[in-house]
């Protein structure tokens, strides 16, 4: 009980042995103050269920009545009941006491050790090391009354301690989970450890692996689990509805480059990469950069030159190898002049964008291996280009110039498919790039496909047979205008 909040304001209320207390206790349930939920344990909340107060409080009651008690084995990583309402714990004898609401599991085993966190008054918590040694012990339960979680999910935390540490820091984690096992006297659960270990860092064959990510990991190809949920999501998504067949008008040759240097034109500005009309059509027809700005000329010329080729944009990827090479080939025809940023190389170092963080670098060739499955599941020619987008989009695998790559992605499938290409335009980049954002942080990929639909739509009414014809119909519609001074009209083109 805290001694700063008196009795009768007290949450949780414990028995003791002070015959004071006990007699004080005896007349707050008489006058109808507290009441009793469980032995030894009163309340003063009288409006929630005795479950509800139970299982908000546990730790503290677990301390409280059970101290020096650790919690353990599977409890000790998930801090919660289990879905069977169970808590594990470690003390100096095995039983099961029922609480309202949760059952507490009793374990006979050793009491706290250093290293070993003081939880909740007198509650440890297993440190890590030993967490992980208590999960590998034996269980005879399955599922939520296990004491144990499972080995993908054991496969699954080792993986991550490889993604934030690296490979020597989880060399060092076995070296001290050693140390640990030795003196608890589990020498056969640090085997077990010991061989997940060497088989995910391949120095053991990798058979005894279960987990895809672990395995994923021994055969070389780490991937990002939670970007491949959310690469799920977005397929399922994607699956749901029939999309419109928008034929291309825009497939002969002039035209087909006549919307190709909008597109080129766009996809840079929508980065910052910002020029005239009439100076990016003068770097287009003299492939010859404006003084002063070099690279942004090259960005724009190397973007057209992917862009405006029918080959080129004809290529899809039929399997995982094809998909990272056309993508380090485009990059590299992207932004060839651009030294520093490595072109046609994945990226060596993390990037961000505010406070997205993109897939870790290690971890860039398994994701997009890993995500091109859900890829090439896809049919429908503008849910398989909305699908390569967001993925290229998502992990981000070049020092720079991704979300160029990644519209490009998307077009070459149109243009395979004979659809119509996608210009995001000026005034609808701040949807386009709210949207990809709604989808990374919120898991909501309803949005960011309307506003490519409503992008194709507009794209599918431009005819490009004629330059200037093309450059007013833009411009009627507001395609060049910041989005804070006007809204994208789709207008019949005249």
């Amino acid at each position: 009980m805290e001694n700063n909040i008196p009795i009768h304001l007290q949450e949780v209320i414990f028995a003791s042995s002070d015959t004071a207390i006990s007699r004080q206790l005896g007349n707050l349930v008489k006058t109808g103050q507290i009441k009793k939920i469980a032995p030894r344990i009163y309340t003063s909340n009288f409006n929630e269920s005795e479950e509800v107060i139970i299982r908000r409080n546990i730790f503290t009651i677990i301390g409280k009545l059970y101290p020096g008690t650790v919690l353990s084995h599977r409890s000790a990583f998930e801090f919660k009941p289990t879905t069977a309402n169970q808590i594990f714990v470690t003390y100096t004898y095995t039983k099961k006491i029922e609480l309202p609401g949760i059952t507490i599991r009793f374990m006979e085993g050793m009491s706290a050790i250093e290293g070993d966190n003081l939880f909740s008054g007198d509650l440890f918590v297993s440190q890590q090391e030993r967490a992980f040694l208590e999960n590998l012990q034996t269980s005879r339960q399955v599922g939520p009354t296990s004491k144990t979680i499972t080995l993908p999910e054991i496969e699954g935390k080792l993986e991550q301690i490889v993604q934030v540490k690296g490979e020597e820091g989880l060399n060092q984690f076995r070296d001290k989970t050693r140390e640990i096992a030795n003196k608890l006297g589990m020498q056969t659960e640090f085997e077990k450890l010991n061989k997940l270990i060497s088989a995910l860092l391949t120095t053991k064959p990798s058979k005894i692996l279960t987990s895809p990510i672990a395995l994923a990991r021994a055969l070389g190809n780490p991937y990002d689990k939670h970007r491949l949920e959310l690469f799920e999501k977005l397929f399922i998504e994607l699956q749901q509805q029939p999309y419109k067949d928008r034929q291309d008008v825009n497939n002969e040759t002039n035209a087909f480059r006549n919307f190709a240097f909008f597109e080129a034109y766009f996809s840079n500005y929508i980065e910052g990469t910002i020029f005239e009309i009439e100076e990016a059509k003068s770097i287009i027809q003299t492939e010859t950069p404006i003084p002063n700005r070099d690279e942004d000329s090259h960005d724009i010329l190397g973007t057209y030159r992917l862009v405006s080729n029918q080959k080129e944009m004809s290529t899809t990827p039929s399997n995982p190898e094809e998909l990272l090479k056309i993508l380090q080939y485009r990059h590299q025809i992207l932004l060839g002049t651009r030294t520093s940023k490595k072109p046609g190389q994945f990226k060596d170092k993390n990037n961000r964008a505010g406070e997205t963080h993109f897939v870790d670098h290690t971890l860039v060739r398994g994701t997009l291996i890993k995500g091109f499955d859900y890829y090439q599941a896809s049919q429908e020619p503008f849910a398989k280009a909305a699908y390569i987008m967001f993925m290229i989009s998502e992990i981000h695998p070049f020092l720079d110039g991704n979300g160029r790559i990644a519209r490009v992605m998307m077009n070459a499938e149109l243009v395979k498919a004979n659809q119509t290409r996608i210009i995001i335009p000026t005034v609808y980049r701040d949807d386009y790039l709210g949207a990809l954002r709604r989808l990374t942080r919120n898991d909501d990929p309803k949005v960011y496909i309307r506003m490519l639909q409503r992008a194709q739509e507009f794209s599918a009414t431009l005819l490009a047979n004629d330059m200037d014809a093309l450059e007013n119909y833009l411009t009627s519609s507001n395609a060049f205008k910041e989005h804070d001074k006007a809204k994208l009209k789709i207008i019949p083109f005249q």
